[in-house]
């Protein structure tokens, strides 16, 4: 049996944040704003992987609301995760994923960006894709106020032999 999932996040940019996406500190001179490090790359996987399970979203597990989660980073959320899908019986069958930012060019990051999700959920890198685009200049990801990511994973359930 396979389970198909979709995840989408988007977080503004401010000034006195550091920038995070993938678990990689990118330099740049804002970084995106929220409870926890804010990494919208890993945000949209963890929902994508959620609703695989059809077990709702991540602020159900992670509220902002909650001391716990403030300025934690977005890999223990996503290790969290994995470690629910397994608890389930389901693996990873792979995740594809896209951030659309302006600014700075996400490429030079990637390939380490994939090993932190990868190592995460305790999977190879190669069931992890991880993309940028840009919106040319459109919307708020544009004009540089946010950047947005989303992704699907694929969960397929483990035989109980």
């Amino acid at each position: 049996m396979f389970r198909i999932g979709n995840g989408y996040d988007v977080h503004r940019l401010a000034p006195g944040r550091k920038l995070i996406l993938g678990g990689v500190e990118i330099p740049h001179a804002l970084g995106l704003d929220g409870h926890s490090d804010a990494d919208a790359l890993l945000h949209a996987i963890c929902d994508a992987l959620l609703g695989a399970l059809g077990c709702g979203d991540i602020g159900k597990y992670f509220p902002d609301t909650d001391p716990k989660w403030k300025g934690v980073s977005s890999l223990l959320l996503l290790k969290k995760v994995g470690e629910m899908c397994v608890e389930r019986g389901f693996s990873i069958s792979n995740i594809d994923s896209i951030v659309a930012a302006e600014k700075p060019k996400i490429a030079p990051y990637i390939q380490e960006m994939k090993k932190n999700i990868a190592d995460s959920l305790g999977v190879d890198t190669d069931k992890v894709n991880v993309k940028a685009t840009t919106t040319e200049t459109l919307g708020f990801v544009g004009r540089e106020e946010g950047m947005a990511a989303t992704a699907v994973a694929l969960l397929q359930k483990r035989d109980a032999t």
